[in-house]
């Protein structure tokens, strides 16, 4: 089954015919709120609003372990995030669609890792490459279908927030290689990783970064609440042929 996890901008999922929510409990916590099952054109999914369905826990905040955790123990297993982003790379004007292909994390302070090892010994999980290819194939073609322009691959800048950037600090992530830059990418790819979910993200250019474009002087909250209006529209399609697609493709129970 597809889990969708929405960020900013999608604390609900248009279009989806809900049947229940569960709570879940998980060794964690608490996720970010229920686990909401149901069907998107017709197509079983899972939706967790990664900030609340209030929109009330901030980036550095989220219990990005107990989410993953709650999602695996419900038999997911294809995870797509959607996370909104400031564009850096030229190419990722506000309202452009990328599906990255790499991170680099700039948080601290988070729970990284379900390992608690107590005396076992440590593995090291190989991250090369930090999505599943599988899926990200997935986003593109839906993406594709839904006649949406996007960026088939980027670096995904993850800091820490909820601050945004500083003109500075976005020339250093640019001179770092970064495409684009959010909060939320880290670790929760890492940890869908480490417990077996293939995940992928669709980052959506909701501003240009802070000295960038029509950022040079201030980001207006203004530009991106309308870019987020416009945007999370076009993204419900994209959803939906991504459902779609996961149903034919993962044998159902």
């Amino acid at each position: 089954m597809l889990a969708i996890i929405g960020g900013t901008g999608l604390t609900k999922l248009p279009g989806l015919s809900i049947q229940r929510r569960q709570v879940i409990r998980t060794p964690y916590g608490e996720p970010s709120g229920p686990l909401t099952f149901g069907e998107l054109d017709g197509h079983p999914v899972v939706f967790l609003a990664r900030h609340g369905y209030g929109h009330t826990i901030p980036p550095h905040l989220v219990n990005y372990r107990a989410n993953i955790w709650a999602l695996s123990s419900e038999k997911v297993s294809h995870v797509v995030s959607v996370a909104t982003v400031g564009g850096i790379h030229a190419g990722l004007t506000p309202g452009r669609f990328c599906v990255p292909d790499q991170i680099i994390d700039y948080t601290h302070g988070r729970e990284t890792t379900f390992a608690e090892y107590n005396g076992k010994q440590v593995v090291h999980l190989d991250f090369t490459w930090p999505y599943c290819e599988d899926m990200r194939q997935r986003c593109m073609q839906a993406l594709a279908q839904a006649g949406e322009d996007y960026l088939a691959a980027g670096v995904y800048a993850a800091v820490q927030g909820p601050r945004l950037e500083t003109k500075a600090e976005i020339e250093r992530l640019a001179r770092d290689g970064a495409d684009m830059v959010g909060m939320t990418g880290m670790p929760e790819a890492y940890l869908a990783r480490e417990i077996g979910l293939c995940y992928a993200a669709i980052s959506v250019s909701v501003n240009w970064a802070a000295g960038r474009g029509d950022s040079a002087d201030g980001i207006s909250p203004e530009v991106i609440e309308d870019t987020l209006a416009q945007v999370m529209e076009r993204m419900r399609n994209v959803l939906k042929n991504l459902a779609c697609m996961t149903y034919k493709a993962v044998p159902q129970n």
